[in-house]
């Protein structure tokens, strides 16, 4: 195969099925003059060895399923993410412009809003509207209050807070689909009054799902794209033909979204905190229901296969109960295979002796969810600093949360990275601009202090333009 090279480069960010696979094969075999060959980029040599088609499906099926974090051969995520967003900043305009099918994506029409969500069980639409009351309400208590602020000399600054122009909402939905992220993400940028709203999903099969497109109605959200992985996160941050980049992108996603974010960022902005697959830390004690724990790490193992799920408990009674609770409902479930690798890989029962060690633990972790399934969780409470939310109380279930009751958010940092940041909320969607006015009183008075500082950090330039604005005496 003469073309394998351009085939060989391009295989890392195909997307779909065998047959589009072969379509997209098919094209490069008899478009290879129209395709210009550039050179490799990092962990690419490894394909040499395939120069077969059926081998190269092969690559393409180990590669683009993103069951596992590292590929066989040992292409780590954040390699392939790179090759992926360059492929798209090299090759972009052509896979985009032209739809060709390695990058293709569809803008989500009116007309297919409203046709689908016709099927949607009002039940479900219901729930989705009680769910943006709930947490439309507690966001927009989180607004913010300009301030100004005049000293003895009448020099003023004012400081404003401004929403950002647009930003792109990231709603996962290649495995399963989230309605109640499509509310997460948007009501935030709406309460700070964000003009433009873009929603990138995958969707499931090619089709989007009724209840996250009923959902992007209800945030009266006018630009909806058919796309997903690092290739939707690129052309939201580079644009295309078709779409306009945006000033930011938050959402959550896989291990793969989340590090594509992170390579887009300073191109365009990301929410502060590592949104990647979920995460939670439950502490139970003898009092803790093994079922319900059982039932709530399931929950969460659900999401993704490398959600991780912990439970820490000073009683080997409850871990081992809460063991054989977990077998007997994973067979329970829908998403049992899913739920079954999480846990296999990255669930782990913690027999922890003292209260201060497990909140060392909690605190190394920073669990992105913290449930307190124990009877002194008010002495706990105050010596957790890192985790995205805590929940305290044998009620206050985590899965309550993930849709928004009483009214907090979901989306959440993950990957340690509450030691350092919070869960989405309204300042995510806001910026602070300083307007500065200074009177002449106020620069001869101060002025000279300024001059002092300016020339003793060797910035003369910056003494001078001072000095000139202060009157000759």
């Amino acid at each position: 195969c003469k073309c394998a090279p351009v085939a060989e480069r391009i295989v890392f960010g195909l997307y779909g099925s065998a047959e589009s696979f072969d379509k997209a094969i098919f094209f490069m075999l008899n478009h290879a003059a129209d395709l210009r060959i550039v050179p490799k980029f990092p962990g690419s040599d490894i394909l040499y060895k395939y120069n077969h088609l059926f081998e190269l499906r092969f690559i393409w099926g180990a590669r683009v399923n993103f069951e596992i974090p590292n590929t066989p051969e040992g292409v780590f995520v954040s390699d392939m993410v790179f090759i992926i967003l360059s492929d798209i900043l090299v090759w972009g305009m052509f896979f985009f412009s032209h739809n060709f099918i390695i990058f293709s994506f569809t803008e989500v029409k009116d007309s297919t809003i409203n046709n689908s969500i016709k099927s949607l069980d009002r039940k479900v639409k219901l729930a989705i509207d009680d769910a943006y009351q709930r947490i439309f309400k507690f966001h927009s208590l989180q607004k913010f209050k300009n301030i100004s602020y005049t000293d003895n000399y009448k020099n003023k600054i004012d400081y404003k807070y401004l929403p950002l122009e647009s930003i792109a909402i990231y709603v996962p939905g290649s495995t399963a689909s989230y309605p109640s992220s499509v509310l997460m993400t948007a009501i935030p940028a709406i309460v700070a009054g964000v003009k433009r709203i873009v929603m990138i999903n995958p969707g499931y099969k090619g089709k989007q799902n009724p209840a996250v497109l009923y959902a992007a109605k209800r945030c009266k959200i006018k630009e909806i794209y058919s796309i997903g992985g690092p290739s939707a996160i690129a052309a939201v941050a580079y644009g295309t033909k078709k779409i306009k980049p945006v000033n930011k992108i938050v959402g959550p996603g896989n291990a793969f979204v989340a590090a594509a974010k992170k390579e887009v960022f300073g191109d365009v902005g990301i929410e502060s905190m590592s949104a990647g697959p979920s995460e939670v830390l439950i502490v139970s004690d003898h009092s803790s229901n093994p079922e319900w724990l059982a039932s709530d790490l399931i929950g969460q193992a659900e999401h993704d296969i490398l959600a991780q799920c912990i439970l820490i408990s000073k009683d080997k009674n409850i871990l081992q109960q809460t063991a054989r609770e977990i077998y007997k409902q994973l067979k329970k479930i829908p998403r049992s295979s899913i739920a079954a690798k999480s846990l296999k890989n990255n669930g782990i029962l913690m027999y922890v002796k003292s209260d201060k060690k497990i909140l060392e633990i909690i605190n190394k972790v920073g669990p992105e969810h913290c449930e307190l399934n124990v009877k002194n969780y008010k002495s706990l409470i105050p010596k957790i600093k890192s985790a995205g939310s805590i929940c305290f109380g044998k009620y206050a279930v985590m899965a309550m949360t993930d849709y928004g009751v009483p009214g907090s958010n979901h989306v959440l940092p993950t990957n340690t990275s509450s030691k350092y940041s919070s869960g989405l909320n309204v300042s995510e969607f806001m910026k602070k601009i300083s307007y500065i006015n200074l009177s002449k009183k106020g620069i001869e008075t101060l002025g000279p202090s300024v001059i002092t500082l300016a020339n003793y950090e060797g910035l003369a330039g910056h003494a001078i333009s001072v000095k000139k604005r202060i009157r000759r005496k």
